[in-house]
């Protein structure tokens, strides 16, 4: 038998009341002088070396190891809630939504596209609340192309999140997880 909706009693959603003034990311000028330095230099097609990237990201905040690799037009909100380990690899396109801080270990691939967002909305509020949680990729971490990692979820040590698939919980170590939501498919085996 079909599910029907029941129209009743029901509460509406009411954005005209949406309020997220106890989220401060950081003070309004800085906010705005990140966004118009990273529209020019990380978050474009500029051609700057790696190391400039790195030094401009570090002057705001963001904590760095060695052997960054960073791919163009790459989208980071918040650099100061930012922490990259050693030997990371950052794909054209990347979108790091952090809202909260994120947490990216040593060895670890994020391949183009991949989004990884710490910010969502409470759908069951009627004031559609936003909520934030952190993420932490540990070491040898590989999102896949045009995936997604979902607020609160930590990819543990050597896990993979496959092409397209979205992390709405935390993986297992040296788990692959496909689909979405993403689910283990089986052990990542490295020789």
């Amino acid at each position: 038998m079909e599910k029907t909706s029941r129209p009743g009693n029901r509460v509406s959603t009411d954005l005209s009341v949406y309020d997220n003034s106890w989220w401060r990311p950081g003070p309004k000028w800085k906010v705005i002088l990140w966004f118009l330095v990273s529209s020019v230099t990380i978050n474009s097609y500029l051609p700057l070396p790696v190391r400039v990237k790195k030094w401009i990201l570090t002057l705001f905040g963001a904590k760095i190891g060695v052997g960054l690799a960073i791919k163009p037009a790459v989208n980071i909100k918040f650099p100061w809630m930012l922490s990259i380990g050693d030997y990371v690899w950052i794909g054209e396109h990347v979108w790091i939504d952090n809202l909260a801080p994120i947490t990216i270990g040593n060895n670890v691939c994020i391949s183009q596209g991949a989004m990884l967002e710490t910010g969502n909305h409470n759908y069951r509020s009627r004031t559609f609340d936003l909520f934030v949680k952190p993420i932490q990729l540990e070491n040898g971490v590989w999102i896949g192309a045009k995936s997604v990692v979902c607020p609160g979820v930590t990819c543990h040590s050597h896990s993979i999140l496959s092409v397209g698939s979205v992390a709405t919980q935390s993986m297992e170590a040296y788990g692959i997880y496909q689909g979405n939501p993403a689910v283990w498919v089986k052990n990542r085996e490295i020789s």
